[in-house]
Parts: C-alpha cells; sequence; structure tokens
C-alpha cells in the first residue's frame, strides 16, 4: 500500500535519544555467571560460558572474537530474544527470568532497538512499512508514525526508495532500513551485530556517525564487529574467545592519542630510514 506523508520533513530531530530514567547507579545491564547451552546431553555445546558482565547506561561497547566465539548469542541474550540456560539476567535491576513473555515483547518494542546482520526485514512491505512497523505493533497504523518513517529515511539517504520492496534494493540499502527500523523508537538500548557488514565505507562512515551521535545524547550501544576500524567510535572494548570474556578495556582519549601518535611516529621513522637508503643509492652511483 502507498501513503503519501508530509514533505516538511526534519530528520534531525528523530534522531533524539529518549534515555532510561532509571537509578544512574544501577547498571541497565547485568549479566551473572550466564551460560547457553545448545543441545542436550553428548550433543550440549556451550555458546557462552559462566560470563559475568555489567554494563551502565550510556556506554558504547563494542564486542570483538572469532567466528563461534559466542558474541551473537550474547547479545540476543541482552536483548531479550533468547535466555541463558544457567545464571541471572539484570535488566534495570529487575531480574528478566521473572519477566512475563508480554513484559518482554513491550521491552523489545520500547526500550530496545535491533540493528541485525541478516536485516529481516518483510518482504511483502514497502521500505517505509518496514521502517514504521515497531509503532504499527504498539500504537496502530497512523500518518504521524509515517511522517517519522520517512524523515528518518530521508536522513540516511533512502527518500528516495520509501515505496520499493526489500528485494528491489541493494545489499547495504536493506542494512540502512534495517538500522532505521531500529532507531524508529527511539530506544534507549541499541544492539547492533554487524551494522556495517555489508555497507561501503561511505555508508559505513554515515551510520557510524548516527550511532555516534544517539551515544552522544545518552544511549546506550552495544556493537558487535569484526572490523577494528569502529573501536575508534566505542568508550570500550569487549573481546571474546571461546565463549567468555577473554579481555574487557575502556578506550580512552588518551590511549587513542597514544595509538595514533605510535602509528604516526612508526612511519616517520620508515620514511626517514627510506630516505636515507635512497641518499646512500645516489653517493653509490655517483662514486661509480
Amino acid at each position: 500500500m502507498r501513503h503519501e506523508v508530509s514533505n516538511d520533513s526534519h530528520p534531525e530531530r528523530v534522531f533524539f535519544a529518549r534515555v532510561s530514567t532509571g537509578d544512574s547507579q544501577t547498571p541497565v545491564i547485568s549479566l551473572r555467571r550466564a551460560t547457553k547451552t545448545f543441545g542436550f546431553d553428548d550433543s550440549a555445546t556451550d555458546a557462552i560460558v559462566s560470563i559475568n558482565l555489567e554494563i551502565q547506561r550510556g556506554e558504547f561497547v563494542a564486542i570483538m572474537g572469532p567466528s563461534g566465539c559466542g558474541k551473537t548469542t550474547l547479545l540476543n541474550i541482552l536483548g531479550l530474544l533468547d535466555q541463558p540456560t544457567i545464571g541471572r539476567y539484570l535488566f534495570n535491576g529487575r531480574d528478566v527470568g521473572k519477566f512475563s513473555s508480554s513484559r518482554k515483547a513491550r521491552i523489545r518494542n520500547r526500550e530496545i532497538g535491533f540493528i541485525f546482520q541478516n536485516f529481516n526485514l518483510v518482504t511483502n512491505m514497502t521500505v517505509l512499512d518496514n521502517v514504521v512497523l515497531p509503532l504499527t505493533y504498539r500504537h496502530g497504523w497512523n500518518y504521524k508514525n509515517l511522517e517519522k518513517a520517512s524523515q528518518l529515511l530521508d536522513a540516511i539517504g533512502l527518500k528516495n526508495r520509501e515505496y520499493f520492496k526489500p528485494n528491489q534494493l541493494s545489499g547495504g540499502q536493506m542494512q540502512r532500513v534495517a538500522i532505521a527500523r531500529a532507531l524508529i523508537s527511539r530506544p534507549s538500548i541499541i544492539l547492533a551485530d554487524e551494522p556495517t557488514g555489508n555497507l561501503d565505507s561511505n555508508n559505513s562512515r554515515v551510520i557510524m556517525d548516527l550511532l555516534t551521535e544517539l551515544h552522544k545524547k545518552g544511549n546506550t550501544i552495544l556493537m558487535v564487529t569484526h572490523n577494528p576500524e569502529l573501536l575508534k567510535f566505542a568508550s570500550r572494548v569487549i573481546y571474546m574467545r571461546d565463549g567468555q570474556i577473554e579481555r574487557d578495556e575502556e578506550l580512552t582519549e588518551t590511549k587513542a592519542f597514544k595509538v595514533t601518535k605510535r602509528t604516526i611516529s612508526n612511519r616517520q621513522k620508515k620514511a626517514t630510514n627510506s630516505l636515507k637508503r635512497q641518499k646512500r643509492l645516489t653517493r653509490v652511483r655517483r662514486h661509480k
């Protein structure tokens, strides 16, 4: 179905964060000795093992590690799409294990924005209807929500694709639609599984700039990535291996500066050495 929306759009308004108003001292996310096991008996496999983790409001956390280390399983548990086999998950200080299915669904719809690696778009719906879908579940269909979705698509460069179907888009465009859908509810927490995995460098920068702006406004962001270049956007990085947290590091501006300075210093040394070699070769040729 084709819907007409207002042309009076203000994309920047869409990205104002709706930050949780809970106790600022209480971690928004807390895992306590969480283990997730798939299968039974001899076929049982632990995807994550005895993980302890706390995420404070307003953090931008990158999760890195090799394929199969449990990153996506961890993200699914944190997003209430799955639950640990053993251990506890506290969301805003409350035990998720005691939540009803309907309460979990409300939290997913209102508090958490998901950016999936495989898009999860509804193939028989237009781009505009895909983006507005979370608000439709909550409020029903209305033009005001369509305007919000249209503004959001305009902000990420897909205004001219509103009435396309997902199969008419490139992989990068589908990822941007998935990101717009994640942001439409103005969630306080954003869980991103390889958000730039199918985007070129220019579009990747657009998406990371959007996430950075949301972080600056107080959103909590957890991002799974294989790309070390994206770590510069994070305030903390968690390295996983074999279902466990191997390292958990704060990323400070000072540390980033030292890394940059060291990289520049190494480049300068290489350039200086190269210049010295060229001068020596020139002197040798002259003597000959």
